[in-house]
């Protein structure tokens, strides 16, 4: 009987409190994809990473376009080489389609890596920005619409342009 009027009086305890714990959550939320938009230092990393991966790419059609003139020798003259000839500049295609394989794979490593290098900062300072705002205004959670992950959230505060002005944009 003690124990049913302990857990009754817990009940009625943590059922009225609720109201009063929730009051206190204060909720905001931001387009983080759109702020880092905004930023200026986007349009510059965009230019950096845009002007390295044209100059890979054009060193990848240097090498395709070496392979495609060999190869077009090699078809045009197959006919009449002698074997050791023929074997020697099939291997020759075979080690350059490697390389560009290779020079492909590196690439795209390579503009991965440079594209955490350049925009890596920029996430930082937003990312700090919102944290900044987020204690500042005592909001309890701010959520990313961008990610798409919420699906329902009671009505909350838009922070961007508290963020903008932290950051200095207009």
């Amino acid at each position: 009987m003690i124990k049913k009027i302990f857990l009754l009086a817990a009940v009625v305890f943590i059922g009225s409190s609720l109201p009063a714990i929730s009051q206190t959550l204060k909720l905001g939320h931001i387009d983080s994809g759109a702020l880092i938009q905004l930023m200026p230092q986007t349009k510059q990393a965009d230019s950096t990473l845009r002007k390295y991966g044209e100059s890979l790419d054009s060193q990848l059609k240097g090498m395709t376009a070496e392979y495609q003139s060999k190869l077009q020798s090699y078809q045009n003259g197959a006919d009449t080489m002698p074997d050791a000839i023929k074997a020697y500049k099939e291997k020759e295609l075979n080690d350059l389609g490697n390389r560009i394989q290779d020079f492909q794979q590196t690439a795209q490593e390579s503009i991965q890596k440079k594209k955490e290098e350049l925009y890596g900062p920029i996430l930082k300072k937003a990312e700090d920005a919102i944290k900044d705002i987020a204690k500042e205004k005592s909001y309890s959670y701010i959520f990313d619409t961008s990610l798409g992950s919420v699906i329902y959230a009671q009505e909350s505060d838009d922070i961007m342009p508290q963020v903008k002005v932290k950051l200095g944009i207009k």
